[in-house]
């Protein structure tokens, strides 16, 4: 059996990374990775490839930047020849990037069968480019893995055969319970704390430089309570460097160069704290009993408030503000140590999000 997995952003990596090792214990299998090149800061594709112990690419499709519809394009023109060469079984997709609905309308066409890791995450908003990867590429898939039940009902909803629907955990928690262990040698000997990390990437935030500013300048309010680590996304660099003001930056408010995966988990998880527009990161604040504020005015992934620590506070940063200034007075007699908050990651357990979400993919492709 040959699996051919695609991957094309960093998010990618640390789900497709506990698949591909969970693949390699069956003898039978035969695997191509294939990374499509969207994320294009090479540097920053290496180190997480080193740090998650993948395998070098087969295939490096250098797709690279653009918009939607060029990048989809790129991947669709550059793939085919190597699904063509391949003739892969399966072909395994991951997440909701532009490169994973783009390898699933191909494969569609080459009669190619699918395999959506991530399937039935739903957010409602059509306005998201993310939401329409995700519609069209579990209407493509033949194999639908999902996270948590709300995957599966969105996908029954939908129309999507019941036998195709495997509910099977979060592979992003497979990575993050096999490297917490590591991570924690990463975690910066003088960093001040306590802290909040902030991450911000998503056009719809950054690219209105007045919300953008009006966030920054509470960023530096909060900063006279508690320090703040602010790792810059390369999008939203560009915006703060074209802000003709950024009024409050100050010593406690600390931007970052982006960093590799095992240092922002070190960072993740001794954090008051984390203020973000990530998906990802609303899992992994869940697994590790992390406060986490969205600003967002949805989420596709609602299990991370119904059950995780998880608040959807929008765009409003009034709300913001008002949250983040709760949290801090929650949590400001506590210990803010690892030892102080080793048990909180298992007080919000979803259930399947237990470092085996891999084992089970593998299981069922194989069986």
């Amino acid at each position: 059996m040959h699996i051919l997995h695609v991957v094309g952003a960093r998010p990618n990596f640390m789900k497709a990374a506990p698949v591909l090792r969970a693949l390699k214990e069956h003898a039978e299998v035969r695997q191509t990775l294939v990374h499509t090149g969207q994320h294009y800061d090479a540097a920053m594709s290496d180190v997480f490839f080193q740090q998650l112990e993948m395998p070098q690419p087969d295939f490096n499709l250098g797709v690279g930047s653009g918009t939607h519809a060029q990048q989809t394009a790129g991947v669709m023109l550059a793939i085919e020849p190597v699904l063509l060469e391949r003739k892969p079984d399966l072909v395994l997709v991951y997440g909701d990037v532009n490169s994973t609905v783009a390898a699933a309308m191909v494969c569609s066409k080459l009669n190619i069968r699918v395999g959506h890791v991530e399937a039935g995450l739903r957010s409602g908003d059509r306005t998201m480019p993310e939401e329409i990867n995700r519609l069209l590429t579990d209407q493509l898939s033949d194999l639908l893995f999902t996270p948590s039940p709300d995957g599966d009902e969105n996908l029954l909803r939908e129309g999507i055969a019941a036998a195709k629907i495997h509910r099977v955990g979060n592979v992003m928690i497979d990575t993050l319970v096999r490297l917490l262990p590591r991570a924690e040698q990463h975690f910066p000997a003088d960093l001040p704390t306590p802290y909040a990390l902030v991450t911000l990437h998503r056009p719809s935030n950054v690219d209105d430089l007045s919300w953008l500013s009006e966030m920054l300048a509470i960023l530096a309010d909060l900063s006279s309570q508690l320090h703040i680590i602010f790792p810059v996304h390369p999008r939203t660099r560009q915006r703060l460097d074209g802000m003709s003001s950024q009024a409050g930056l100050n010593a406690r408010l600390r931007l970052l160069e982006p960093l590799p995966y095992l240092e922002f988990l070190a960072l993740q998880r001794r954090a008051t704290m984390v203020i973000t527009d990530s998906g990802g990161i609303q899992e992994e604040t869940t697994f590790l009993g992390v406060p986490c504020l969205t600003v967002r005015e949805n989420t596709e992934r609602p299990v991370t408030i119904s059950q995780g620590t998880n608040q959807l506070v929008g765009r409003n940063l009034a709300r913001l503000r008002e949250a983040a200034t709760a949290i801090i007075q929650e949590t400001s007699t506590e210990c803010t140590s690892s030892a102080g908050k080793t048990s909180k990651a298992t007080n919000h357990h979803v259930p399947l999000w237990d470092g085996h979400a891999a084992e089970r993919i593998a299981k069922i492709i194989t069986n």
